[in-house]
């Protein structure tokens, strides 16, 4: 039960800072402001957040965790390219599921110089866990062959750059769709980045 009660309080001050991040910008926006949005004290903040950058970064983390156990639940045999676009529905299907949120935060990711360094950050973290996982899959030993560390950081940039494209749609096409033209401009280089041969 607290533990329930603590997630739904670390949401709605997520809630409250992503919205006013968004609305008024990441410099002008204060802690202060963001818990008076949901009348909680500083120090209520604090206890779960560091910082207003820490909101953004934790929820970078969680989507991360959940990147990288869809890829590694996927099928042995399915092609790298499908676990990898499987893997990255964690992302599409939260613009599917709330699109105004998804954009506000994508855009104040991609727009905000500090928060754009931590996802930089955040997905190199990932690249390496996901290289991994390639490599196991495909049986290649990542520190010898370059192949997964490749395929995971095309897909990851594939990936970004389709994220750029739709925020700078403003949300108007489907994130899915964009992210299924970059995967495919890319897959051949991802299907042979994890082949055996």
């Amino acid at each position: 039960m607290a533990e329930r009660k603590r997630l739904l309080v670390r949401s709605e001050l997520a809630e409250a800072a992503v919205k006013l991040l968004a609305d008024q910008g990441f410099e002008e926006t204060t802690v202060d402001q963001i818990v008076a949005a949901v009348g909680m004290s500083r120090r209520t903040f604090s206890r779960y957040f560091d910082s207003k950058e820490d909101v953004i970064v934790h929820m970078l983390a969680e989507a991360g965790v959940k990147l990288c156990a869809e890829l590694k639940a996927r099928p042995a045999d399915e092609p790298p390219v499908v676990a990898l676009r499987r893997a990255l529905s964690v992302f599409t299907s939260m613009s599917v599921g709330n699109p105004a949120k998804m954009l506000r935060v994508s855009r104040l990711i991609l727009d905000t110089p500090a928060l754009l360094a931590r996802f930089l950050e955040r997905q190199s973290q990932w690249q390496a866990e996901m290289t991994g996982i390639l490599a196991l899959r495909a049986g290649l030993d990542p520190d010898v062959d370059l192949r997964p560390a490749v395929a995971a950081g095309v897909a990851l940039t594939a990936f970004q750059a389709a994220l750029r494209r739709w925020v700078d749609s403003d949300g108007s096409e489907s994130l899915d769709e964009v992210v299924d033209q970059a995967l495919a401009l890319v897959g051949p280089v991802i299907e042979l980045g994890v082949d055996a041969g």
